[in-house]
C-alpha cells in the first residue's frame, strides 16, 4: 500500500481533474477538499472519489465551468442553483457568502440544488468558525439513487443524509460534529471492499434482507440507519434531512430515473456575538472539552475524545507518515492517469 504527502496527492488529483475537463481553480478546490478528507482519516471521502468524478464529467453529470446562480434572495436568506457544477466549488461558495451575510444580519442561512457531490460535510461549517459563528450544513442527494433502508424496512429510500455543525473555541484543533444518518458512510464500505476487508455486523444488509459483513453485498442491498436497535432515531434524522435537502429545495424525494447524482444542501450560520461574546464562548467550549476528556474511562477504553479530536490525531500521523492509499485504489487511479495522459509516477 504506498504512502504520499498531501502535497503530492493533491497535485496528482488536481491534474487528474483538469485533464478531465475541470478548470484549474475547480481542480485545485475538489483535490485540496479530498485530501483533507484523506489527512483526517476519512478515505471514503479521499482521493478515490476522483474517480466518480471523472466519470461523472465523462457521462455530463458534472459541468466544468457551470454558473452559479441566485434564484431568490432576502437579507437573510439564499437559494443558489449550481448548474451541475462541482460540489466543492458552489457550497465553498455559497457558505463563504451565507458567512458575509450572517456578519451583518447575525443569523443567515442558504439552500443549494443542481450541484454535484460535496464531499466531506465538514468542510463548510469549518469555514464559518474562522469568522467566529457557528456552522451548519445538511445534505442529500436529491433524486439519485438511495442506499439507506428505513428502520424496519429492507430496500433503500434515503440517502446517507449527513449533518455537520462546527464551533469556535481555543482548543487547539475544532470542535465539530460530521456524522452521517446512516449506520457508516456508502464510502467506508467502499474502501473495505478495496481493501479486502470484512465490515462490522450492523452496517449493511444484502438483496434479501440479511445482515452481512461482506461489503461487496451492498451491491443490490442497503446500508442501515444509524442506531442499531434503535435505528428508528437514524431514520427520523435521515428524514428530516431529506426534508431539508430535497423538499425545501425543491429537488423532491424518490429516486429520478437518469440517476444523476445530485446533492442539495440546506446551511445556515450563527454569530456567536449576537448571543454572549465571542472570547467568553471560545473559552467556555474549551473547558467544556477538557471537561469530556477528563471524564473516567470504562473498561477497554482509552479514553474520552471530544467531536473532531480523532481527526486532529489522524491528520497529525499522517503529516507525519504520510496517506495510505489501498493498492485497489491506486491502480484504479493510475489506470485512469494513462487514459487521460497524466504522469502517475508521483512519488
Amino acid at each position: 500500500m504506498p504512502s504520499f504527502s498531501a502535497d503530492t496527492l493533491k497535485d496528482f488529483g488536481a491534474k487528474l481533474l483538469v485533464a478531465a475537463g475541470a478548470s484549474e481553480t475547480e481542480a485545485d478546490t475538489v483535490a485540496k477538499y479530498c485530501v483533507n478528507a484523506n489527512l483526517v482519516g476519512h478515505d471514503s471521502h479521499g482521493i478515490i472519489l476522483i474517480l466518480s468524478y471523472v466519470q461523472r464529467i465523462k457521462v455530463g453529470h458534472i459541468m466544468p465551468g457551470a454558473s452559479w446562480d441566485i434564484v431568490q434572495e432576502s437579507p437573510t436568506t439564499t437559494v443558489i442553483d449550481g448548474n451541475w457544477g462541482f460540489g466543492f466549488v458552489v457550497t465553498e461558495r455559497a457558505m463563504a457568502y451565507t458567512i458575509e451575510k450572517a456578519k451583518t444580519s447575525n443569523v443567515a442561512a442558504a439552500t443549494v440544488f443542481r450541484q454535484s457531490h460535496i464531499g466531506r460535510l465538514a468542510t463548510y461549517p469549518l469555514m464559518a468558525i474562522e469568522e467566529g459563528m457557528i456552522g451548519l450544513i445538511t445534505a442529500d442527494s436529491g433524486r439519485s439513487p438511495k442506499i439507506v433502508a428505513p428502520y424496519g424496512g429492507r430496500e433503500a429510500r434515503l440517502g446517507t443524509n449527513p449533518i455537520s455543525i462546527a464551533v469556535p473555541s481555543n482548543l487547539e484543533s475544532p470542535l465539530y460534529l460530521d456524522m452521517a444518518t446512516s449506520s457508516v458512510s456508502n464510502g467506508k464500505v467502499a474502501v473495505a471492499a478495496a481493501r479486502g476487508e470484512q465490515i462490522p455486523e450492523g452496517w449493511v444488509i444484502d438483496a434479501d434482507g440479511n445482515h452481512t459483513t461482506d461489503p461487496t453485498k451492498l451491491k443490490g442491498g442497503a446500508l442501515l440507519p444509524l442506531g442499531g436497535s434503535e435505528g428508528y432515531k437514524g431514520t427520523g434524522l435521515g428524514a428530516m434531512v431529506e426534508i431539508l435537502c430535497g423538499l425545501l429545495t425543491g429537488l423532491g424525494f424518490g429516486v429520478e430515473p437518469t440517476g444523476r447524482h445530485n446533492d442539495g444542501c440546506f446551511l445556515a450560520v450563527f454569530n456567536v456575538e449576537a448571543f454572549r461574546p465571542l472570547a467568553d464562548f471560545k473559552n467556555e467550549v474549551a473547558d467544556f472539552a477538557q471537561y469530556l476528556n477528563e471524564t473516567p474511562p470504562m473498561e477497554g477504553s482509552s479514553g474520552v475524545l471530544y467531536p473532531g479530536e480523532i481527526e486532529k490525531i489522524r491528520e497529525a500521523e499522517r503529516r507525519a507518515g504520510g496517506i495510505p492509499i489501498e493498492d485497489t485504489t491506486w491502480k484504479r487511479l493510475t489506470d485512469l492517469a494513462a487514459e487521460l495522459g497524466v504522469d502517475s509516477n508521483i512519488g
